[in-house]
């Protein structure tokens, strides 16, 4: 059965390249990849990329994919106290899934609770809110630690995307 992936894209400030670099690479290795926004109307990057969703967050079955990815950009802000968000970050920890986060994302993880005593990377200017929900902090590109694997932006995403797929077996 085909791994499946869910990226998850704020509806308006993602991060371009951190969508697309993944997205491709995914798709390329067989992985089918499933859009989900807390909007069905049509996502627009800060680069001008736009992106129709698939689904609502809150319409995710964590269950049904393989790997769970939060794509950043400054729109990805609305996920931060997001309890949706949070909700999906706690239930891909408990059910073992692969967690992904680029750039300010990795911020939902942290505040999700699900980063404490774990090594991960962050955009520069969140790397002291990172620290202060208890990661801990790693001065690399990406981070790896376990099945959750988190990326400091958009120059990262090509290896952010390798990591995913070295994570799921590919």
């Amino acid at each position: 059965m085909a791994k499946k992936a869910v990226m998850i894209i704020a509806s308006n400030g993602f991060r371009d390249e951190e969508f697309k670099v993944p997205h491709l690479v995914l798709e390329d290795n067989g992985v089918k990849v499933t859009i989900a926004s807390s909007s069905l109307s049509t996502a627009r990057g800060i680069l001008g990329s736009r992106v129709n969703p698939d689904l609502l967050i809150g319409d995710i079955k964590v269950k049904d994919y393989d790997v769970i990815i939060f794509v950043g950009g400054a729109g990805s802000q609305e996920y931060w106290d997001e309890p949706i968000a949070h909700n999906i970050v706690k239930e891909a920890v408990k059910q073992n899934k692969v967690l992904a986060a680029i750039c300010i994302a990795p911020i939902i993880l942290a505040n999700a609770g699900e980063l404490k005593g774990k090594k991960a990377t962050v955009w520069s200017s969140e790397i002291k809110r990172l620290k202060t929900q208890g990661a801990v902090y790693v001065a690399e590109s990406v981070a790896v630690d376990g099945k959750i694997i988190t990326a400091n932006g958009p120059t990262s995403a090509s290896l952010f995307a390798d990591k995913i797929l070295e994570a799921l077996g590919r």
